[in-house]
């Protein structure tokens, strides 16, 4: 028997989706892609910092090394390290751009006898002080007056601008990494004042590019101290207080109570100069943030919102003004909200 398909019979009739419900749903993925994105944008990337204190003392690791080296001793420096072009110079020593197992790094040399005691108190402090806020000591040899750490090619913290201006680096060239910068800065002054071997102060800090040049940028735009070479010790306990050199120091950049202070008439003299403490470095901290913050979209709010610790820090009287832990918990509440409310903002207006 003959079978007849059966017509008139049909599926459940197809419906279009409406033009407006693919474009709502479409601005809903772009929103969701947007509030992905806002992360990137105010939240800062974790850094990937190898720190020195990962490794026992004695010990280093630098760059993509899985395994800590032990210090290099005289008998590596001289056999292993191969120096290539001088790339710095100050009164202590010089420093040559170096390789090193194929590893670029900074070999560091004294240039004057006279020097020395200077030269060893700034190995000293290298030694002891090995943390994420001081540069990395690969290996020395007090027999040849040299001092072997890890190269950053960015260089001193005075190429900042330079730095920034460069294509790789130009994306984050934002307020919120300038501060995370001079929470970096500020977080290595409270590291010294509460270092392992006391209340250290930055004495080699006379003006700001001095200042700036004791400083190293790294490659993950972070800052490490580099040059401990006036480093002296606080002992609040038994009333020991320093002097930073013995030649008189003028301008606003210095404390209040480093600059002479028996007037024109009375000429220097190194034995009458009051001795002061740590506080000297809380003064600098103002003009030293001023600079990392630059003069980029939204660096004008984050001083405002700093204004006030900053007039604490240019207080006359040393004793009034705050720690730096008190500065670096500022730093980083401001940092949090003008973070969060940027954020905040951008999403209302989605």
């Amino acid at each position: 028997m003959e079978t007849r398909p059966q017509e008139g019979r049909k599926g459940p009739p197809r419906r279009d989706v409406p033009p407006v419900v693919g474009l709502l749903l479409s601005m809903a993925l772009m929103n969701a892609l947007l509030y992905l994105c806002l992360d990137w944008l105010f939240i800062l990337p974790p850094r990937s910092v190898g720190e020195p204190r990962h490794c026992p003392h004695g010990h280093f690791r630098m760059g993509q090394m899985s395994n800590c080296s032990p210090w290099l001793s005289c008998e590596q420096l001289r056999m292993e390290v191969r120096q290539m072009k001088r790339v710095g110079e100050g009164a202590v020593k010089r420093v040559f751009l170096s390789e090193w197992k194929e590893r670029k790094v900074a070999l560091s040399r004294l240039t004057r006898l006279e020097m020395k005691d200077d030269f060893l108190h700034g190995l000293r402090m290298l030694k002891s002080l090995q943390s994420k806020h001081v540069v990395t000591l690969l290996g020395f040899c007090e027999d040849d007056s040299t001092i072997l750490t890890e190269y950053h090619p960015l260089g001193s913290l005075s190429n900042l601008e330079e730095a920034l201006s460069l294509p790789r680096y130009q994306s984050i060239n934002t307020w919120q990494h300038r501060l995370q910068l001079a929470l970096d800065y500020v977080g290595i002054i409270n590291f010294l004042h509460n270092s392992p071997l006391g209340t250290l102060v930055m004495c080699d800090s006379s003006d700001l590019p001095k200042t700036l040049s004791q400083y190293l940028l790294t490659a993950n735009f972070s800052i490490v101290l580099n040059d401990l070479d006036a480093l002296p010790l606080v002992n609040h306990s038994s009333g020991a207080l320093v002097k930073c050199g013995h030649r008189e120091l003028r301008g606003d950049f210095v404390a209040p109570e480093q600059l002479w202070p028996y007037g024109e008439d009375v000429p220097f003299q190194d034995d009458l100069m009051p001795v002061y403490d740590e506080k000297i470095d809380i003064w600098k901290i103002p003009d030293v943030s001023s600079f990392l913050l630059g003069h980029v979209e939204g660096s004008d709010m984050v001083r405002f919102h700093l204004f006030d610790i900053h007039k604490a820090c240019k207080s006359q009287t040393p004793a009034e003004r705050p720690t730096a832990q008190d500065i670096l918990d500022t730093y980083q509440n401001v940092l949090n909200l003008l973070r969060d409310t940027a954020t905040s903002q951008t999403r209302e207006m989605l």
